[in-house]
């Protein structure tokens, strides 16, 4: 069996889907999305295109390395996104070929079923909209998580804090004790604000907050899970397991690599592995497509220290419009009592229109990712 032919498809400035194909008849697909740089991306992987042509595509350790250790200069998003998407895409052939899916491949699965969570923001001034939490809880999740909705500098007003635990507080009050609550700050929080504020959420239990320091600043998070009892999450810009290797020693309790941008299948196996030697947990990052959800299911499915699982698919809401048209059948994502079942199918236990994707590709200029811009009032950049 011998690759012919690796297609790209840029489908929005947030998914980028491959299609490998071989000899054999056989072809696999990934999703190589890195959030507003998929032309770049879709670049990179047309340049690995030239390597992979001609090769025998079940050798995937070895495609990994040459690819991403190959070209001298290496990591970083682009790089491990192109690859992450090729390496899903090989693994859905060597599935496929054999009649398995992935997670046999992986050691079989330990679970019968895969927990998920949705998002439950306001889009508006508060953190989190209750009334949606509420929604979700009696579609049968049993976690939820919001991002923090306002900007934040670095020591923040008695009224922004306040405001801030408020907003967790009614949260807890509209869904019981029985649903999870995660908090994402998305970085935005400096050292010194999260040792203020995380305490003061303590009564709310959340489930963890996550990336509460930006990961340029990861060796600071020891001074965060020092001051706090709240599990600590981090990893969704974190790209290999040397970046991981180097925050979990700092006491985090959940990492979060995504298995389109952090190298695939192969390294988030890998980062799983590291954090179970850590006495850390893996959930991993997937605001993504129906074809990154299937990779992180079929990785949830195989290793043991498996937390909760992303999504933003929300089977129960037809309009939702993110993805799911792209599957012949999006019912083996149909979550019961908050669980997905763990996939059966060969490869990534999906099956693709591949007429609806190529239907779907866009051909001219993308968004600049402006709409993830903030400023402070001095006209200063403010993090996402």
């Amino acid at each position: 069996m011998k690759i012919t032919s690796v297609e790209t498809f840029v489908l929005s400035n947030r998914r980028l889907l491959v299609k490998i194909s071989t000899s054999a008849g056989v072809a696999g697909w990934g999703e190589a999305t890195l959030e507003n740089w998929v032309r770049p991306v879709d670049a990179t992987v047309r340049q690995m295109a030239g390597y992979l042509v001609g090769q025998d595509p079940r050798r995937i350790t070895h495609h990994w390395q040459v690819l991403a250790r190959g070209g001298f200069y290496r990591g970083g998003p682009v790089i491990l996104s192109a690859l992450a998407g090729i390496d899903q895409a090989l693994w859905d052939i060597k599935g496929r070929s054999l009649n398995a899916p992935i997670h046999e491949l992986l050691g079989g699965a330990v679970r019968d079923s895969v927990r998920i969570y949705a998002h439950s923001n306001s889009g508006g001034e508060h953190t989190g909209d209750p009334d949606r939490a509420a929604m979700l809880a009696s579609h049968g999740y049993t976690m939820v998580k919001v991002a923090a909705a306002k900007k934040a500098r670095f020591t923040e007003t008695q009224r922004y804090v306040e405001e801030f635990v408020e907003d967790i507080r009614d949260l807890r009050s509209r869904v019981g004790g029985d649903v999870d609550i995660a908090i994402d700050l998305h970085g935005r929080f400096s050292t010194a604000l999260a040792r203020h504020v995380l305490p003061l959420l303590e009564p709310f239990h959340p489930a963890f907050v996550e990336e509460p320091l930006r990961p340029e600043h990861s060796d600071q998070l020891g001074r965060i899970t020092a001051t706090t009892s709240i599990p600590i999450a981090t990893g969704e810009r974190l790209y290999s397991r040397e970046e991981f290797l180097r925050v979990l020693p700092h006491g985090i309790a959940i990492v979060q690599p995504d298995l389109s941008h952090a190298g695939g299948i192969t390294e988030c196996f890998r980062i799983a592995t590291l954090a179970e030697s850590h006495d850390a947990q893996i959930a991993p990052h997937c605001p993504l497509g129906p074809v990154a959800l299937a990779a992180c299911l079929q990785l949830d499915a195989a290793v043991p220290n498996f937390h909760t699982q992303e999504t933003v698919i929300e089977v129960h809401d037809p309009g939702a419009g993110l993805g799911l048209e792209l599957l012949r059948d999006p019912t083996v994502l149909r979550p019961v009592a908050g669980r997905i079942p763990v996939l059966t199918g060969p490869g990534l236990g999906i099956e693709i229109d591949e007429e609806a994707v190529r239907e779907a590709v866009v051909a001219g200029p993308l968004s600049a990712g402006a709409d993830t811009w903030l400023y402070e009032d001095d006209g200063s950049f403010a993090e996402w």
